[in-house]
């Protein structure tokens, strides 16, 4: 069974950081696209950030680019998003969502597309 575990969410003041973390279990990490969404109460799930299976390229969203990193070590299965300079406007659940075809049996690959639980970030004073 593949989970998505999300940690590092809480309060934070605003100007300040925090970093979320996204491991994977039951599945060959290493395949697979990681993005981190945000959702706002009542709006639609938007892409924050995109880091590809090596961990070559990334992609932000304007909003936050600038200020938020995403990265991933595939040794620990874990993906990360360093959040800096936090806004209030940044308060909102943060998921990650890994992506993609696991070709480690060639004979037979398999698309994947899975989601973490959500954690809060809240940004205020």
């Amino acid at each position: 069974q593949v989970q998505l575990v999300e940690s590092g969410g809480g309060l934070v003041e605003p100007g300040g950081s925090r970093r979320l973390s996204c491991t994977g279990f039951g599945l060959n990490f290493s395949y697979y696209v990681m993005r981190w969404y945000r959702q706002f109460p009542g709006k639609e799930r938007q892409q924050v950030a995109l880091i590809t299976a090596a961990g070559e390229s990334t992609e932000y969203a304007d909003s936050v680019k600038g200020r938020f990193t995403i990265s991933r070590d595939n040794a620990r299965n874990t993906a990360y998003l360093q959040m800096n300079m936090l806004k209030p406007d940044d308060t909102a659940v943060y998921t990650c969502n890994a992506q993609g075809i696991d070709y480690s049996d060639s004979e037979s690959p398999s698309w994947g597309n899975y989601w973490g639980q959500g954690t809060q970030v809240t940004v205020s004073s």
